[in-house]
């Protein structure tokens, strides 16, 4: 299953040869540990009595190189290390022994300094690769300086300098280098002058790359002789010379850290004067797309055609990769949110079908300039509730893909079958169900596209019967429908935007969105079929020109003066992922979400949370949003209403629950799994960071990021946030509030049948929380007239569980226009960062025979500390 989070918890580690099998450290690898070591006795004595290593790893990132001259190297007459030397297998070391004249330590070679550079380049960035947890193959091309003319007498430290990483090794692992060794491991050792040329040779290759070169280890081997001709005047004479052998180990490691220059002045500088350059962000458009709808619908389905260029079989042959559990291969059913990349450019797919594409970082390379749709495949069945609605409200998808069977009754769809090996299905209720999807879709807002699926498997009452239903439900909310039929199966190039379909698109789509100048004024309905391929050129063409939200800033909610606390970058947090590291104990944490703001960068001071309390007993008291026994039944039911009542009890404040925030760093960052150094507002990627050690303060400190580590390491959670504060946090000393409580306006009045003291589930972007209802009144905007509460309601928060519903106001006080309701929430265990004027999905919970999924849409005005 792809999936935004690729970091491989078993990465290839770089273990130094040197270490002895029954080293411990050896278990763990790491050449950084081996260097460090072997400052210490142990290490040294180690070193002593290693006289060989072991024979070349094939498959490691350990390279043996008997030296990395750019020149053929000079004849010895004697070398007390070996007796035959460059380019053949090495026996062990054997007593001095005299060189027959004539033999030579390499043979001479035909190709330049230039080719042999660019050849020894190219295989320290394949050795690099193989420390990576994966590495693309349509990657930058690799620029080789080039050397001068006269390389004896050009000064090459100016080489020597790194320059800017190349894509795809941010994660590496690095690279070690065997200098004076033979491939069998025999120690043959280069002198003095042919060691420094040798790490000249290393230091440019690694420049060349963006990397630097670490000496971990210089060991002394032997010792040999060779005959120097001299010329002076006319006369040549022989001198011999003597010189010892040494043998080094060197590593290679990405540069993630910005560089410096000197200045002339004796000091230095950032090399970051163009942002551009010092500054890898991706600029390709992001569209984010959910995809949901009744279960057996064939989104999954849909989304392997559409990302993998085949068609189905019609017994969901295309869906397989995108599964991510057994259970969902057995059943149909997607219980797991799947999420998938396509690229657009120039009328070009750019998906796994494509040659040379094999992760989502070929996609980035191949569409650069282009535009990216990232998909979130979420579940359907109602007893995966909560997966719906990370979908819908989670990841906040800039279009939402509504996928709705053609026959109205997706029980009787191809595939549809449970582990019980019974009909999995709601009977006449398929429909109802589609149509509950479709109701929380128009409520919450979001530009829509409907699917209608499975075409070739309807007929035409079905499908009208179907279409009517789909069509008065969205006139009945004021929006626009249109219906794209494509005259044929348009599927059969699946590498290309078929041009009548854009052509339609355009016409049909694209000019009337433009003309309203609204995005949810249409919602185009495209008739599908994955196995014919009927629809599939409209949906690339939907894809590859749907029109792209603005880029979000602090303020699209409410302006400054209503909420001056906010930060400078906001990042949600939908889901988390260790990542074991190599060079340490300690485990590295990544998060995987979306920045709704701001910009992040590798290197920023952030601060993340809020954490819960370590209180365990009164977790145990928060409602579960497991599923029931019945279809859509929850913990208000009737049915439960002992349940609800103990719940309503017991339940823990989340008001005298004090959150905590930490202190931590960010090391990498990755946009929809490109490496990248800076996240911009609106993508999504994961963040990579490491929480700072604790620093002791002051009681009065002001300080946001100087506070003492708090008690507990406290899980991170989906739903908490990463930010940065803003300036002016910084200069006025406010500092982050997590919620409490809030209240939010609602326009249905189904929201009146509450009752006060219930038990409900919330979702705020990607917060998911326990609530209890503590009030509901109507509401007036606040123009002048009259405010929505009474005097006596002025501190809601702290009320009691008995406050009865505030029916106070008559038929005359309400808006001409339309009535708001306001609902007084308490959240339970745990406080969230909630942010102001966002919007809030409130579900109490089905009745017997409902889908779930009625619940109400609103916003929030105002929330408790």
């Amino acid at each position: 299953m792809a999936s935004v989070i690729t970091f491989d918890p078993n990465p290839p580690r770089v273990s130094s040869p040197w270490l002895l099998p029954e080293d411990p450290e050896k278990k763990h690898g790491g050449a950084e540990r081996s260097g460090s070591a072997s400052n210490d006795g142990d290490s040294d004595q180690n070193q002593d009595t290693v006289d060989r290593l072991d024979a070349e790893p094939q498959d490691g990132p350990i390279e043996y190189k008997l030296h990395l001259l750019l020149r053929p190297r000079r004849r010895y007459d004697v070398m007390s290390t070996t007796t035959r030397v460059v380019g053949s297998q090495q026996s062990r070391p054997r007593p001095v022994v005299s060189l027959k004249s004539g033999s030579s330590t390499p043979t001479t070679s035909t190709q330049t300094r230039q080719n042999r550079l660019s050849q020894l380049t190219t295989q320290l960035l394949w050795r690099l690769q193989q420390s990576a947890p994966y590495h693309a193959k349509a990657r930058r091309q690799l620029v080789v300086p080039k050397l001068p003319e006269d390389t004896d007498n050009v000064d090459l430290s100016i080489l020597e300098n790194p320059q800017k990483l190349l894509p795809g090794l941010e994660e590496s692992n690095g690279a070690l280098y065997e200098i004076g060794v033979s491939d069998d491991g025999t120690f043959v050792g280069l002198t003095k002058d042919e060691m420094d040329e040798s790490m000249s040779t290393l230091k440019i290759m690694a420049a060349s790359l963006g990397c630097r070169v670490e000496v971990q280890r210089m060991k002394m081997v032997g010792n040999c002789q060779w005959t120097e001709i001299s010329h002076a005047d006319t006369v040549s004479t022989m001198d011999s010379r003597e010189a010892d052998l040494w043998v080094a180990e060197a590593l290679i490691m990405p540069v993630l850290e910005p560089q410096k220059e000197s200045n002339g002045d004796g000091t230095s500088s950032q090399v970051q004067s163009d942002p551009l350059n010092a500054v890898n962000v991706s600029r390709t458009e992001q569209l984010r797309v959910s995809l949901t709808g009744p279960t057996t619908s064939g989104k999954t389905t849909l989304l392997g055609t559409l990302a993998n260029g085949t068609l189905d079989n019609g017994r969901g042959s295309s869906r397989i990769n995108l599964l991510k559990h057994r259970h969902e291969v057995v059943s149909g059913q997607t219980s797991s949110v799947a999420q998938e990349l396509i690229g657009y450019k120039d009328g070009k797919i750019y998906n796994y079908a494509g040659t040379n594409i094999e992760s989502w970082t070929d996609i980035h390379d191949y569409a650069e300039n282009g535009r990216l749709v990232f998909f979130s495949d979420s579940a359907g069945h109602l007893r995966y509730r909560r997966t719906i609605l990370r979908g819908l409200v989670g990841w906040a998808p800039h279009w939402t893909f509504l996928c709705i069977t053609a026959n109205g009754n997706e029980g009787t769809g191809r595939g549809s079958h449970s582990l019980s090996g019974t009909t999995d299905d709601l009977g006449d209720g398929g429909l109802d169900l589609a149509i509950a999807h479709l109701d929380l879709c128009l409520q919450l807002e979001i530009p829509l596209v409907i699917l209608i699926t499975k075409y070739d498997t309807t007929t035409k009452d079905k499908l009208k019967s179907t279409l009517n239903v789909i069509l008065t439900k969205i006139k009945a909310k004021g929006r626009a429908p249109k219906l794209i039929i494509p005259p044929r199966p348009d599927g059969g190039d699946l590498l290309e935007v078929p041009e009548t379909s854009q052509l339609k698109i355009e016409q049909d789509v694209i000019k009337s969105i433009g003309e309203s100048n609204n995005h949810l004024s249409i919602i185009p309905l495209v008739l599908t079929s994955a196995v014919t391929g009927l629809g599939i050129g409209h949906i690339h063409a939907l894809l590859n020109s749907l029109p792209m939200p603005p880029a979000p800033t602090a303020r699209d909610f409410v302006p400054q003066v209503l909420n001056p606390e906010q930060p400078a970058a906001l990042f949600h947090i939908d889901d988390k992922y260790e990542l074991s590291n190599h060079t340490s104990d300690r485990s590295a944490i990544v998060i995987a979400g979306y920045l709704r703001f701001g910009t992040l960068r590798i290197g920023d001071k952030v601060l993340l949370g809020p954490f819960p309390a370590d209180d365990e007993d009164a977790r145990n008291h928060v409602p579960r949003d497991h599923p029931s026994p019945g279809d859509g039944l929850s913990i208000s039911h009737p049915s439960f209403s002992e349940l609800a009542r103990f719940a309503s009890k017991n339940a823990v404040s989340a008001s005298n629950v004090k959150g905590e925030w930490r202190n931590a760093t960010i090391v990498n960052i990755r946009n929809l799994r490109l490496p990248v150094r800076t996240m911009e507002a609106g993508q999504a990627g994961t963040v990579q960071i490491v929480f700072d050690d604790p620093v002791e303060e002051p009681s009065d400190s002001d300080s946001l990021f100087e506070r003492t580590k708090p008690s507990t390491g406290g899980t991170i959670r989906k739903g908490q946030i990463l930010a940065i504060p803003s300036q002016h946090m910084l200069d006025t000393g406010l500092s982050l509030q997590a919620a409490s409580g809030l209240r939010a306006v609602f326009t249905d009045e189904g929201v009146t049948e509450l009752s006060v003291g219930n038990l409900v589930n919330i979702y705020v972007a990607t917060v998911r929380a326990a609530a209890r209802i503590l009030k509901v009144i109507r509401h007036l905007p606040e123009n002048g007239a009259r405010k929505a509460h009474s005097e006596e309601h002025d501190d809601v928060f702290s009320m009691a569980d008995s406050i009865e519903l505030d029916r106070s106001l008559g038929e005359s006080d309400s808006a001409p226009t339309k009535n708001e309701y306001a609902v007084t929430l308490e959240l339970l265990t745990n406080r969230e960062w909630i942010e102001l004027g966002s919007r809030v999905v409130l579900l109490e919970g089905g009745k017997q025979g409902s889908s779930g999924l009625e619940g109400f849409v609103g916003n929030v005005i105002e929330i408790a500390e």
